[in-house]
């Protein structure tokens, strides 16, 4: 996670814990996915675990896991609630922690597009699975938020969203070294009264942080006299999310 990144995040970190309620419903779903692996010996780690919606998720459906929590992001650690010896401050685009080294279950949700190169770093993450461990990840791929680049392209702008990693890379980058067992693209909607209330709501949570650059106003102006709006003038958000469920070959 970059600099930018972290910094919006810890400003926006106790919100976030609060208020990311498509982060916590898919966070659910992941975890609901996890609750009956068959796991064997070794440590399980969640990367990019944020406030920890998903090991608390884990934690209601299958308590005897306990994750070492991994984030870049002091802050957000902080609002997972988990003893000191459960999280592990680290940066990801450094590659994993040693912790991880042989482990029986990775699990990732709406982290893998922060990093700088997903698809490597998650063939990075199979490799280090103890044979026939498990990885389960959810995360966001291109052909989400499609209005926001609608509006930048009819505005002559340039697209601020982050950057989000194709499917088909990221399943490509587990050739010959896990086999799937589960691969879904999920569709989400959110609807706001206005394209900027979205943009609030980035800002608001801390994830703007990632965006590839911050408009001037009077191309945020252009960007939002632009933005296809529902038939009753809602801004709707379509994510498209990645599930993905893989064991160690």
């Amino acid at each position: 996670m970059a600099r930018s990144s972290v910094t919006a995040f810890s400003q926006g970190a106790a919100r976030y814990a609060r208020e990311a309620r498509l982060q916590q419903a898919v966070a659910w779903r992941l975890a609901h996915h996890c609750s009956d692996l068959p796991l064997g010996p070794g440590p399980v780690l969640d990367l990019g675990a944020g406030s920890g919606n998903l090991s608390r998720a884990l934690a209601m459906q299958r308590p005897a896991i306990k994750p070492l929590l991994v984030d870049n992001c002091p802050a957000l650690l902080a609002e997972a609630e988990v003893p000191q010896g459960q999280q592990l401050h680290w940066d990801l685009n450094q590659g994993l922690p040693p912790e991880a080294e042989c482990s029986s279950l990775l699990l990732s949700s709406f982290a893998l597009h922060w990093l700088q190169r997903p698809a490597a770093q998650l063939r990075q993450w199979a490799q280090a699975l103890a044979p026939q461990g498990w990885l389960a990840l959810t995360v966001p791929v291109a052909g989400s938020l499609c209005s926001w680049h609608q509006a930048a392209q009819a505005a002559g702008v340039r697209c601020s969203a982050l950057k989000l990693p194709a499917s088909e890379a990221l399943s490509e980058a587990l050739d010959g070294v896990a086999a799937i067992h589960q691969q879904q693209v999920l569709s989400f909607s959110c609807s706001y009264p206005s394209p900027m209330d979205f943009l609030r709501e980035l800002r608001h949570l801390g994830v703007h942080g990632g965006a590839s650059h911050q408009l001037r106003a009077t191309e945020l102006r252009q960007l939002l006299r632009h933005w296809p709006l529902s038939d009753d003038g809602r801004a709707v958000l379509r994510w498209r999310l990645l599930l993905l469920l893989a064991r160690r070959l």
